[in-house]
Order: structure tokens, then C-alpha cells, then sequence
């Protein structure tokens, strides 16, 4: 319970999410909207998510329907109810609704890549900048976020696509079950490098919760995030304890 406590919570309203391929954006979105739904989500008297991930068909938010509409939270996305067409590119007509809801938080889970981020031109009305945060994933192990030149290139291609700018980062530098206090640590000191150099806010530094341990992260950083491992397969930890 003392890890969720710690969660950041969003001052806007729509919380969009970006990142690359690999970087943990859809468990930061996943992890954040349960521990919210867990917290409580004052102002706003509803939680929600919006998957817009047509890309990949592969670890989508929407995929964790079922546990996040347990914690009262609604996943909205694929047109159809089940995962059997997941692989259809298709968005249901009603995931405009959490956007224009004024009462709802919504956490928008984005498509990896610039290509991926395309898709909010089609939702740019309901984006307003007041109302919106813009933040994107990084992983300093993924080859081509590991410096900072890296990062700014894929921040400027993300921009370019989605039509708005990026307002910070999230450090989630991980190499999964191998993950360390270490591995955050190189994450958090090239966020900040970038955030020197382009004036964006690192939002908050993610650790995997089970695999690095609260009190390796206690008061290293401003706004530290558990992480769980909801969008891994449970028979890859097998043998894990």
C-alpha cells in the first residue's frame, strides 16, 4: 500500500502516453490507472483508459481489460468486445467519450513510435492544451533512446505526427526481471539531460515493483513510480520467486 501512496497524480485531466516500442508505456499506463483507481482519483469522479495502439499487437492496455474494469476503471478501444480480432486495426466509435467527459480522468495509451502517435490527429479537437499532458516513455537501454541526441530525435518525430508538443518524460529504464536501482538510475540521469537541454519536466522515475525495492528508490528521486508486471506473461516468471 506505501508504494501506491506514492503515485504522482496527473494536475490535467487527459494524460497522454508515447513512447518507443519497448519502453514500458502501456505498464506505466496500466500501473498509474490502477493505483489511481486504488488511491482515488479526486478531483474527477471517473478513471478511465483509452487504448489507442493500432500498431502492435502485441501488449496493448486493452488486453488488461478485464482486471482494470475490476478496479472501476473502463478501458475503451478495439471496436470489437473480445481479442480474437485483435489484430484488426480498428477503434471503437465511443473512445471519443472519456475525452469529452469532464468529469473523467482518462489516461491515453498511445502506439509506440512516431507511427504509433499519428493517430491523436483524428482527436486534436478534444486535446486541449490546458486539459492535456503529453508525456513520453523512455528507456535508456533500448538502442535508439540510449543517448540524448536519440531521445530528442524521437521526441521531435513523435511531435511531428501527433501535431502538439511533448510536455515531459517518464524514466522507465528497465531491463525487465533484471532490472536494478542501478539501470533507474542511468535512466533518471539521461532524462534529466534531456530535460536541460529542451526545457521538458521529467515527471517521475518507474521501478519495477518486486524486482527493485522501495528502498533503493526512497528519496533518490522527486517523484519515484512502482510498476507492476501486468502486461508479462505469467509462465515467462516461472521459476521466479
Amino acid at each position: 500500500m506505501g508504494e501506491a501512496l506514492r503515485l504522482r497524480v496527473p494536475e490535467r485531466r487527459i494524460l497522454v502516453v508515447t513512447g518507443h516500442y519497448g519502453s514500458g508505456k502501456t505498464e506505466f499506463c496500466v500501473s498509474l490507472a490502477l493505483g489511481l483507481a486504488k488511491q482515488g482519483h479526486r478531483p474527477y469522479e471517473r478513471l478511465a483508459l483509452a487504448d489507442l495502439d493500432i500498431i502492435n499487437p502485441y501488449f496493448r492496455s486493452r488486453e488488461r481489460r478485464a482486471q482494470l474494469e475490476r478496479a472501476g476503471v473502463p478501458v475503451y478501444g478495439s471496436a470489437y468486445g473480445h481479442e480474437v480480432t485483435a489484430e484488426i486495426p480498428e477503434l471503437a466509435a465511443n473512445i471519443k467519450a472519456p475525452l469529452v467527459d469532464a468529469g473523467c480522468r482518462v489516461i491515453v495509451d498511445v502506439g509506440g513510435n512516431d507511427s504509433g502517435a499519428l493517430v491523436l490527429r483524428q482527436f486534436g479537437k478534444y486535446l486541449r492544451p490546458g486539459e492535456t499532458l503529453n508525456l513520453c516513455v523512455v528507456n535508456a537501454n533500448r538502442p535508439e533512446t540510449r543517448d540524448a541526441e536519440g531521445v530528442m530525435e524521437h521526441l521531435r518525430a513523435i511531435e511531428a505526427n501527433m501535431g502538439m508538443r511533448v510536455d515531459g518524460l517518464v524514466n522507465n529504464t528497465h531491463l525487465l526481471r533484471e532490472t536494478d536501482a542501478a539501470c533507474v538510475g542511468k535512466g533518471h540521469a539521461l532524462c534529466e539531460e534531456v530535460c536541460r537541454r529542451t526545457g521538458l519536466e521529467l515527471w517521475c522515475d518507474c521501478y519495477p515493483r518486486g524486482v527493485v525495492s522501495a528502498d533503493e528508490i526512497e528519496g533518490r528521486y522527486a517523484h519515484p513510480m512502482p510498476l507492476g508486471l501486468y502486461m508479462r506473461p505469467a509462465w515467462l516468471d516461472i521459476g521466479f520467486q
